[in-house]
């Protein structure tokens, strides 16, 4: 296919140029709710909220980003699919706010990077616009509304119906919003377009696309000059001026050829980010300067050598990711997302799949940033939706507007690589009718950027021969890796990959027995076993989609289902089913049916199995058998299961071994129970024979024959202390930063002890507050934003932000009753 190279986007962070003024439009917001309230009664919506003598006197008062589902409670009536929480419902916001004596010739806008969700903004009491997809970044024009005299009301009203998703969408104003101000004169909003056509090791051809608005009233004549400046020490490289002239009230766009000798390219390991800067003048004044933030790169999809950049072979070590924030909710926190980032890099992942729907800026800015690759994904479904009243509603009205959003948004983010224009559409079975809705999605994407590749995830196994494979340049599979060898024997010239693997399915912490093979077995008590083989009837262990891959040189790679446990879509107790005859005995059986019958047929669960790390964010065993996949040069071992099985002394107690060696040792109590390689299509060493007893497992793994590394497990006491861990011990005082506080109860020698459930209590002093806390089990309803939490299997958390604006020492105390406690120091500055 058309190698495709590229680089960049806009400057995201609060800035102030000549001409233009981005404000966080975050604080002093009022917040009403009506329609389906939380406690599961309904209020009637009042009318006239948009209007600005409306009393919000008793209106709750917040900032933004706001998530209301988060709050809570959870009700066994709710479906544990979008996570037992109250989402739906109406709710409205509003803003009083002034403008300067300056802003009266001024464009002004009012920019949302997401609300949650079929949104309608008023200013003044004067409708603005409405934009329905939740996911989605948008904006108004909102000059004509505006009094430039004294007050101004932003009014916003919010409606998340039931049966809207198939996941936890959350509810509200859940990321940032901005005011931006603009002379007449200016740089469209998302208005540059930044590719690199020519990428060589001693220069760069940088092509810039800008789009210039013309308010004015009359035609004009202006002048734009382009300036490059280079990674980290920001010295101009390169720098281009040429004419324009725009019609009065509308908008003219400029072509324009820069090159940077010597550029240093952007990569995985090397991300380097150039920023372009736009300056417009008029009358020989700058009325405007627009920073945009872009990599040098280039990326080429192919069938014979895989994925390219910068003519380098890069394999999509990827996972899919789902906008929430596990305790958080779906509110964006940007140290949340850096910290998710942070951890799936040490496991050796280098790609993102925006699982499904359009990212916030934040994370974008933060691959940009780390050097993860992107695939960037619009929707969920098309037309023929899958829930009541999900975007299947909208889509003919509004996929243009959605999509040409998503690109002129995202463009130039050098980590994104490729656009996704759908997942597990129904249209990919419907013949022809759903090849022209790919092919017009397809076309679109290719219209707004010609230099990026479109795929879509598909479940069917048919539409990589039907001709569906045939309506985008790359083919994404869902759980296929037994059909990779077909395709590519039918498809020579198309790349194809791994675009959902696995969904794995598992508890951390929790081992049940017989370990047995089957990939449906190992639930119980709403728990799957950490053993890692076992997933719903459409997915498989993550050993068969390594040898899929293994097979097949020509995919590309993979995105595994998924990186972090997420909430709601519990499989496989999803759609409060139990899946009952999975039991291993029919004395689960009757013990899982009368558990059920206790709870009027309704499973608790409310997050979902599939994360490799659990909602808080702590590695479940899986984390190490990707490492050791992705990190071959790594020396690492890990055993499973814990060691602490009184009840089982001499019963057979399998141990599985992950390791980035050939082959292992282990030993038990210091007897070698013997060593075992690694075959051909083998990824785990496995000892199905060990019988219990107390002590110490030890495993020793080798490399080419020489010792490579080593881990040891060991049965504990029982539980002593707590133990605290902060994640960063210097926060921002801005009153967003967090640190995430791990919660270790341990024995008198400092182990974690398996299976500890001790309630624990949190105290509070200095300039902070708790967040939210958790504990990674899926089962749990404790509210998230409480100052107790029982620990799952010897772990909880508890999540401090900053307070704005003050200065000093956190203090957080973890108490629990019979157990020494512990502190943690955080400074804010």
């Amino acid at each position: 296919m058309k190698k495709a190279n590229f680089a960049v986007l806009v400057c995201l962070c609060v800035s102030l140029f000549a001409g233009r003024e981005k404000v966080s439009f975050d604080s002093n917001w009022k917040f009403f709710r009506c329609g389906n309230m939380p406690d599961g009664t309904k209020k009637e919506e009042p009318q006239g909220l948009e209007n600005p003598a409306y009393s919000d006197d008793n209106w709750r008062e917040l900032s933004l980003p706001h998530d209301w589902a988060i709050e809570g409670p959870f009700r066994m009536d709710l479906p544990n699919r979008t996570g037992k929480l109250p989402y739906a419902g109406i709710g409205w916001y509003r803003k009083d706010f002034k403008l300067a004596k300056g802003d009266k010739d001024k464009q002004i806008y009012l920019m949302f990077d997401g609300a949650m969700s079929d949104t309608k903004v008023w200013v003044n009491g004067e409708y603005a616009g409405r934009w329905p997809y939740g996911y989605n970044s948008f904006y108004f024009n909102i000059t004509e509304h505006l009094n430039y005299s004294g007050d101004n009301t932003v009014a916003v009203r919010l409606d998340n119906k039931d049966n809207s998703s198939r996941w936890y969408p959350g509810g509200g104003i859940y990321r940032h919003t901005y005011l931006i101000k603009t002379e007449p004169v200016h740089v469209d909003i998302w208005g540059t377009f930044v590719t690199t056509p020519l990428v060589q090791k001693n220069k760069a051809v940088v092509e810039v696309q800008t789009e210039i608005n013309n308010f004015t009233g009359k035609d004009i004549k202006a002048e734009i000059i382009q300036h490059i400046t280079a990674p980290q020490s920001g010295e101009t490289v390169c720098s281009e001026t040429a004419q324009i002239t725009a019609q009065a009230e509308k908008s003219e766009k400029s072509q324009m050829s820069l090159t940077v000798t010597d550029p240093k390219l952007w990569s995985v390991d090397e991300p380097a980010i150039y920023t372009l800067i736009t300056e417009i003048r008029h009358n020989g004044q700058t009325v405007d300067k627009y920073e945009t933030d872009f990599g040098i790169r280039s990326v080429e999809f192919t069938a014979d050598k895989g994925l390219l950049i910068n003519n380098k072979p890069e394999e999509l070590k990827g996972v899919c990711l789902h906008h929430d924030l596990g305790p958080l909710g779906a509110a964006v926190h940007k140290r949340a997302i850096e910290r998710k980032l942070e951890i799936l890099q040490e496991m050796g992942c280098n790609a993102i799949r925006t699982a499904h729907n359009p990212p916030s800026p934040e994370m974008l800015e933060l691959c940009d940033e780390m050097g993860f690759l992107v695939m960037d994904e619009a929707f969920d479904c098309w037309e023929d939706g899958k829930t009541e009243n999900d975007y299947g509603r909208f889509f003919n009205e509004w996929y243009d507007k959605d999509v040409t959003n998503l690109v002129k948004r995202d463009r130039n983010h050098p980590s994104v690589i490729f656009w996704c224009s759908g997942n597990e559409v129904k249209e990919q079975r419907q013949g022809e009718e759903g090849r022209k809705i790919s092919r017009m999605l397809t076309e679109l994407f290719h219209e707004l950027d010609p230099t990026r590749p479109v795929t879509v995830g598909c479940n069917s196994w048919k539409s990589g021969f039907n001709g569906f494979q045939k309506t985008v340049d790359v083919l994404g599979f869902n759980y296929k890796p037994h059909i990779y060898e077909k395709f590519a024997k039918e498809n020579p010239n198309m790349p194809f990959l791994s675009s959902e693997s696995a969904s794995c399915v598992s508890s951390r912490g929790e081992y049940f027995f017989p370990v047995k093979q089957k990939k449906d077995q190992g639930f119980f008590q709403f728990h799957v076993s950490s053993y890692d083989l076992y997933a719903p009837s459409w997915a498989s262990k993550p050993d068969l989609e390594f040898e899929g891959q293994d097979r097949v040189p020509q995919c590309m790679g993979e995105f595994v289902w998924t990186g972090f446990d997420y909430i709601g879509e519990p499989t496989p107790y999803n759609k409060d089913k139990t899946n009952l005859l999975n039991f291993q005995s029919e004395e689960e059986k009757l013990a899982m049916q009368e558990k059920m019958e206790s709870l009027d047929g309704k499973a608790p669960s409310r997050s979902s199995y599939f994360g490799i790390m659990d909602l808080c964010g702590f590695k479940k065993d899986r984390f190490y058998i990707y490492q050791a996949r992705w990190r071959p040069e790594k020396p690492m071992v890990h055993i499973l299961p814990h060691w602490n099985w009184p009840e089982r002394v001499g019963k057979v107690t399998p141990v599985h071994i992950y390791t980035s060696g050939d082959e292992a040792e282990l030993f038990l109590n210091g007897k070698s129970l013997g060593k075992k390689q690694k075959g051909e299509y083998q990824y785990r060493l496995v000892w199905d024979e060990v019988k219990y007893q107390a002590g110490e497992l030890r495993a020793v793994a080798y490399k080419d024959g020489k010792k490579w590394a080593s881990e040891v497990v060991t049965t504990t006491n029982e539980p002593a202390k707590l133990e605290l861990e902060a994640g960063s011990k210097t926060v921002k005082a801005d009153g967003k930063d967090l640190s995430f506080v791990k919660v270790k109860v341990t024995d008198n020698l400092g182990r974690i002890v398996p299976g500890a459930d001790n309630q624990v209590y949190f105290e509070i002093e200095g300039p902070g507050e708790i967040a939210a806390v958790g504990n990674g089990n899926q089962t749990s309803h404790e509210s998230f934003q409480a100052s107790r939490r029982k620990a799952f299997n010897g772990l909880c958390l508890a999540i401090i932000r900053s307070l704005e604006g003050e200065t000093g020492k956190i203090k957080l105390t973890a108490k629990s009753r019979n157990l020494s406690s512990d502190s943690a120091v955080i400074t804010v500055e």
